[in-house]
């Protein structure tokens, strides 16, 4: 408990208070996230917001489980991010820039599993246009078919994009939306698992409140 002190103390006094506070998370179904590993959050991805979201939805006594796999040339870009998203974030580092090979990335990610951690993923792979969910790439598919019994719980983010928009570094106060949905199973058809992690982040998408109120806008 000493040990993972630092991280608490940084979810309680820094993260959770920009997002809940500053940005306004709408949660709904947090019930269905899962408690322990082996699991995987699936989420879109919009912004460098959304991993630090994605891990406050999880009370302080869990974050130690809580593994994000956070792209290598934003998060460890000089000594200081580096040092925070290692010790006290926790990320396992992805290499977008092909310096370290996947196979390394994916031996950390099983062994994460392995230890009944849950991980944090976005299949889309980068960051796409605000709010407009992009194809998913099938890596999830076979990460989770290497650990038996791990489930993918899809989380669908909305507003993040405009709260922290690709090239900003600073937090525009904009009112966000996490939706929790059931968690899948991977089967043993790839394409049929992919298309039902796409189509349900697609409805989920619909049930987010800030996207209602600026289609009825």
């Amino acid at each position: 408990m000493i040990k993972a002190l630092p991280k608490v103390l940084f979810f309680l006094l820094i993260v959770r208070p920009v997002v809940y506070l500053m940005l306004g998370l709408n949660l709904l179904q947090r019930e269905k996230l899962p408690v322990h590993g082996p699991a995987i959050l699936a989420a879109n991805h919009n912004s460098h917001l959304d991993t630090l979201v994605l891990m406050s939805l999880y009370p302080l006594t869990t974050l130690h489980r809580v593994r994000p796999v956070a792209a290598a040339d934003y998060f460890l870009r000089n000594r200081f991010t580096a040092w925070l998203s290692l010790n006290l974030i926790g990320i396992i580092p992805l290499d977008r820039q092909g310096e370290v090979g996947k196979d390394k990335v994916f031996e950390l990610c099983q062994r994460a599993l392995a230890d009944d951690q849950i991980l944090l993923l976005f299949p889309e792979g980068s960051r796409g246009d605000p709010e407009q969910l992009q194809p998913l790439r099938k890596g999830i598919y076979h990460l989770a078919r290497s650990q038996p019994g791990t489930r993918v719980t899809p989380v669908a983010l909305h507003g993040l994009g405009k709260a922290l928009p690709r090239g900003g570094s600073m937090i525009v106060p904009f009112n966000c939306d996490a939706v929790v949905g059931d968690p899948l199973e991977p089967g043993e058809d790839c394409d049929a698992f992919m298309n039902e992690l796409q189509t349900a982040l697609e409805d989920l998408l619909t049930q987010c409140i800030t996207r209602s109120k600026k289609q009825e806008g």
